[in-house]
């Protein structure tokens, strides 16, 4: 199992240090920095600053939002980001969700399952240098009955093949992630509860597509926190975990609550989304089982961070990628070693 840094969104005042906690990363071996956009920082952008800046640690999106660019720019961005990187980029797709997609970029938010086939057939068709044809219900290139011809991309990848991801949480999106792209980006996955949310599509979605899960990468983004207090490093992330399970998205479409419900936790996923969409956050917050918490972060001793890692890899998990706490810098590159430490303690480095 390998280990890999999420830098979450840039532009809070915080980006000198972000840029410190990639470079350290580099340092230290690990496999990948991902960095996230929503409707504030870019991921490209920042890639591009993180690249310039590293030498050996892939970059990764995580995620590219698929309603923000056509097919074929993402083709053209991923092209020059692994150009420019030398060959280390890897590229996150995801549909984000209703609000966003509807209230930021004004696309509709419907079909997000055929709408990703297709950007993904189309990606695919233009990083491998042949002249672009589509006509699916979502894009049609060229548009029929005008001056556009078929076109390639100009540019020599690196690569032909960029490994493609998709950030998934639902069972039918997990499936088509198996099918369709060579990894999965998940969010509070639960070793306990990988088979029947996170794996049991993922592999069905692989034997569809004629495949095992060899060489596929499981990467979920896992909160990490280091000391000695575990139930104080729990409530950290109880603003974190009731945000995700109580204020993404509507009462009836919340992809996180959902997977809370899916875990086991219906009634207290319903409780927190109630409190938090009333605004009682700090209620949502205080509703979250410190269960629930514990099984989808890293927290305590090196030792403690150690035995849930290896858990991760029991449950398929091929990349762990960490989102560490802390206010501080320090606080954040100490947590970034002791990942490191963890992985060597449990034998999987």
């Amino acid at each position: 199992m390998r280990l890999g840094i999420n830098l979450g969104y840039w532009g809070a005042g915080m980006d000198a240090d972000n840029l410190a906690v990639a470079r350290e990363a580099d340092r230290l071996g690990y496999a990948v920095c991902w960095a996230a956009e929503a409707y504030g920082s870019d991921a490209a952008t920042v890639l591009a600053w993180v690249a310039a800046q590293t030498e050996r640690i892939d970059v990764g999106s995580a995620i590219f939002q698929i309603p923000a660019r056509t097919p074929t720019m993402t083709a053209m961005t991923a092209a020059t980001l692994d150009s420019l990187s030398g060959g280390r980029f890897r590229l996150g797709l995801g549909v984000s969700g209703p609000q966003v997609s509807e209230g930021w970029y004004g696309v509709k938010f419907d079909k997000p399952l055929a709408r990703t086939r297709e950007y993904v057939e189309i990606i695919r068709k233009a990083m491998s240098r042949e002249r672009v044809t589509h006509d699916g219900d979502h894009w049609t290139l060229p548009l029929p009955g005008g001056p556009g011809k078929p076109i390639k991309l100009t540019v020599h990848p690196v690569r032909e093949r960029i490994p493609l991801y998709i950030a998934a949480i639902g069972p039918k999106n997990l499936e088509q992630t198996g099918e369709i792209a060579d990894g999965a980006l998940v969010i509070f996955y639960a070793p306990e509860h990988a088979e029947e949310t996170t794996l049991a599509p993922l592999r069905a979605g692989r034997e569809k597509a004629g495949k095992s899960m060899d060489g596929f990468d499981v990467v979920p983004t896992v909160p990490i926190a280091l000391g000695d207090d575990v139930d104080a490093l729990a409530d950290l992330f109880r603003p974190y975990t009731a945000l995700y399970v109580g204020g993404m998205g509507s009462p009836k479409q919340n992809f996180y609550n959902k997977l809370a419900s899916r875990m086991g936790y219906e009634k207290e996923a319903a409780e927190i989304q109630q409190k938090y969409l009333s605004g009682d956050k700090q209620g949502a917050a205080a509703a979250v089982p410190r269960s629930l918490i514990d099984s989808t972060t890293l927290l305590g001793s090196v030792e403690r961070i150690a035995d849930r890692m290896q858990a991760y890899a029991d449950a398929g998990v091929t990349t762990l990628s960490l989102a560490p706490a802390g206010l501080t810098l320090d606080e954040r590159l100490a947590t970034l070693r002791a990942g490191v430490q963890a992985l060597e303690l449990a034998g999987l480095a």
